[in-house]
């Protein structure tokens, strides 16, 4: 009986023992504890800080050119006038004859004048700015969070010229209120196919 509990607690020493002084044995070497100082990181000479003397240039008037794959917006002044428009295919006069015809209709808005020596009409639109109404306690408990939207529509007007652009190309551009604009400038893309 002495030979089996020796035999048993005689590993289980060794083991014991050989645990807690190993403990050294798995400790890791930390890779700081030899890291040496580098240098920091150059920037290469004129890549650190771009240019800004340009960052403040005010374009010049027309600078506001429609390209082929869309338009280009700019606003200008504190009565926030927009240009903006897009490119059919065609003539200069073909392409007035076409936007003629769709302002005609009356869907987009009323031609109140028409300039065929400047390529050009002065459109009324009806076109507002969307307002977002927020509701009261039992307009959400009923009706949930979404909030209302309102449109006040006012008459506006956008003057709509077409000129040249390229070898068989003609641009449309229109002038006004952003929201007038827009109303003209999509509804013309779309009888157009700009």
């Amino acid at each position: 009986m002495k030979k089996t509990s020796l035999a048993v607690a005689l590993p289980a020493l060794l083991l014991s023992g050989l645990m807690l002084s190993g403990c050294g044995m798995f400790r890791s070497h930390k890779a700081w504890d030899t890291a040496k100082q580098e240098s920091p990181l150059e920037i290469p000479p004129g890549m650190d800080t771009p240019s800004a003397s340009e960052a403040l240039v005010i374009p010049p008037p027309g600078a506001n050119q429609p390209t082929a794959n869309g338009a280009t917006a700019a606003t200008r002044g504190a009565a926030a006038t927009i240009t903006d428009g897009f490119v059919v295919s065609g003539d200069v006069e073909t392409a007035y004859q076409r936007v003629g015809q769709v302002l005609d209709a009356g869907d987009i808005g009323q031609v109140t004048a028409r300039d065929p020596s400047n390529h050009s009409f002065t459109v009324t639109v009806m076109a507002g700015a969307k307002v977002a109404k927020k509701r009261g306690f039992f307009g959400r408990m009923f009706h949930g969070n979404d909030e209302g939207e309102s449109s006040r529509a006012t008459a506006q007007q956008v003057l709509v010229t077409v000129s040249a652009s390229g070898q068989k190309g003609s641009e449309v551009r229109a002038q006004g209120s952003a929201p007038a604009v827009a109303k003209a400038v999509d509804g013309l893309r779309a009888k157009l196919g700009g």
